[in-house]
């Protein structure tokens, strides 16, 4: 499998991740104390832009450079996840409801993980086939 369903989405959620939560926060920019609410967006966005750019650079190095990012995002995504499934009760901060956010928020982390499970593969291996039939236990 190439590269290009990671570096795709990689570029797709950098811009895409900055954008939506500044949105999604635009009346909390004033705040200084929910500045990290948005930033983590922001910074793993523009990790992900370089890292898909690096990746057109140089294959070898820039791989390295996403599957890290990937993973960062990973971590980021978890977080945000089981954060907004904490505060299900609660009323979201932006123009979406908390249970619409939550959704976004579970399949972004889905396909973010698909997306370091592809780019930490080797270059020009393939996934195994996955056999069909059913065999006897004994």
């Amino acid at each position: 499998m190439s590269l290009a369903f990671p570096r795709g989405l990689a570029v797709f959620y950098g811009l895409f991740l900055p954008i939506g939560e500044t949105v999604r926060r635009w009346h909390q920019l004033n705040d200084i104390h929910m500045w990290p609410a948005w930033l983590d967006d922001i910074l793993i966005g523009a990790f992900l832009l370089y890292a898909a750019w690096r990746l057109g650079k140089d294959r070898v190095s820039g791989q390295r450079w996403l599957a890290s990012a990937w993973g960062c995002a990973c971590g980021m995504g978890y977080f945000s996840f089981f954060g907004q499934l904490a505060r299900i009760g609660e009323v979201d901060p932006g123009p979406l409801s908390t249970h619409s956010m939550l959704m976004m928020k579970g399949v972004g982390l889905l396909l973010a993980i698909a997306a370091l499970c592809v780019s930490l593969r080797e270059p020009g291996t393939r996934m195994p086939a996955v056999k069909a039939s059913v065999e006897p236990l004994l």
